[in-house]
Formats: C-alpha cells, structure tokens, sequence
C-alpha cells in the first residue's frame, strides 16, 4: 500500500470557521481511490493509534491555517506521517485503515509467501453469491417449438431483451 498526499483546499463554512482538506491519494492491489480528511482527523487518529503502535511524529497541532507555506509544510509532515506508519508497522491496525477507506487488507505479515493465502480465504467467500435469473430449457430461436400455439412470455422476453426498439408481432 502506499500514500500520498498531492493537495490541500480551503474550505469555507457558515458554521464555523474555514479549515483546510487534505486530499489523500492511496494506491492498494493496481487500485488508486482519494480520501479527503482535516487536520483535526489526522490529530484524533494520531492519539488512538499511539494506544495501540509506535508512531511517528505528527506535524504540529496549532500553526496559522491560512499561511500557504505552512499548509505545505503541513502537508508533507503529514504524508511523511501516513508513509511511516505503513513503513514502520508489519500489520496495520483496523482504525489507521478505516482511515484511508480501505476496505479488504489480507492480515499477512510482508514476509510470509503467497502460498498460504489459500487457507486464510473461507470457502463461501469464494463461491458465486447470485443465481441465474432466467434460464431457458432449449433455445428458442433454434429448436421447433413443441406446439403451434407459440409462448408469449418467451417470444416477450426475449423481444424485451433483444429487440427493445421493435414493436412486439402477436401471432393469430
């Protein structure tokens, strides 16, 4: 897994007063996604993590919000901080990726083969989770119909499915 952080905005309120987003780029398995998170969420993330891991150094909690300098100084310290703590850390803990929104982590150790992901995997994870919805016992188009009489839901569906921009045909 690996983050950055490539921007900031400012953010105007009516309820409060402005504070600034950091947009959080995470890149996991070929999929990239953004999370968008303040300060003040690094800050909280910060203090239950240390609970629980050695962290790094967050940058510091009270600097003038509006300087542009100071924003990018804080936006690096705090990918540097995200970076670390992936870096430092074998397993990450469940907030710190609840955090950046990611969703399935396999818990391996980065040491261990591939091998053993087979066990880890229940079996019903890998099975299909939907049904077929229609299913048809011979194909119409191919095989004579077993009567004259020809099925209306059939011929409907399949005109439905197929056909949508033609005006169903009723035989007599």
């Amino acid at each position: 897994m690996e983050v950055y952080i490539p921007s900031f905005r400012y953010e105007e309120s009516d309820l409060e007063r402005g504070y600034t987003v950091f947009k959080i780029e995470v890149l996991m398995n070929g999929r990239k996604h953004f999370v968008e998170k303040r300060y003040s969420e690094f800050h909280a993330l910060h203090k239950k993590l240390k609970k629980c891991i050695k962290t790094p150094e967050i940058p510091s909690k009270h600097v003038r919000n509006w300087v542009p300098k100071v924003l990018e100084q804080r936006r690096q310290g705090l990918e540097t901080y995200l970076q670390a703590v992936i870096l430092e850390n074998e397993e990450l803990p469940k907030l710190f990726l609840d955090f950046l929104n990611v969703r399935h982590l396999p818990s391996l150790p980065k040491t261990e083969s591939y091998g053993s992901f087979d066990e880890t995997e229940s079996e019903e994870s890998s099975k299909l989770s939907h049904q077929p919805v229609l299913l048809f016992l011979r194909d119409p188009y191919v095989l004579p119909a077993a009567s004259d009489f020809p099925n209306v839901v059939i011929e409907g569906v399949l005109h439905g499915i197929f056909y949508p921009h033609l005006q169903p045909s009723f035989h007599p």
